[in-house]
């Protein structure tokens, strides 16, 4: 990515200027990655996250709701990739006994089984991206930082469109 002249307001409109394209574009090569990668689990990559969340509070049964806050994904576009996981035979969606309400989510065996062989996608995608170990972690900083920064100006953008 070329940087803009300070001077040429016209050249930051240039696709190759902007950082969106470039995150956009580099989602998209890993979504390539991923998928070849999660065709042996029988996962898409949205089903992998998923299954990320439910194997790291496996001890337990998810909330729809909170599953969604961690995957920063709605209940509309949850509810069917859950779904697909439960008739693969990977998860059970239940009503919660304390609320009715509220869904919550468990690993079956055969989910709870299948972490084993999703253990080697980390080392796959790392080798994939050609970065080492301190290059990765710097990158996952970065763009923690920056997810943080945009969640605060978005917060900060609707108070002022409400303010008007």
């Amino acid at each position: 990515m070329t940087t803009p002249a300070a001077d040429s307001p016209t050249e930051w409109l240039r696709l190759d200027h902007q950082i969106c394209f470039s995150l956009h574009a580099a989602s998209r090569a890993f979504g390539g990655v991923y998928r070849v990668i999660l065709k042996d689990l029988g996962l898409t990559y949205p089903q992998y996250l998923a299954m990320l969340v439910l194997w790291e509070h496996h001890d337990r049964p998810v909330p729809v709701k909170e599953l969604g806050e961690h995957l920063r994904l709605d209940s509309g576009t949850l509810s069917p990739l859950l779904k697909r996981l439960e008739t693969a035979g990977h998860v059970v969606r239940e009503r919660s006994a304390r609320d009715e309400r509220s869904v919550e989510v468990r690993l079956t065996e055969e989910g709870v089984a299948l972490r084993e062989r999703a253990l080697e996608v980390p080392r796959r995608i790392a080798a994939a991206t050609g970065f080492d170990v301190d290059e990765i972690r710097a990158l996952h900083a970065r763009l923690d930082q920056l997810t943080t920064a945009l969640d605060a100006a978005t917060e900060a953008e609707a108070r002022r469109v409400a303010a008007r």
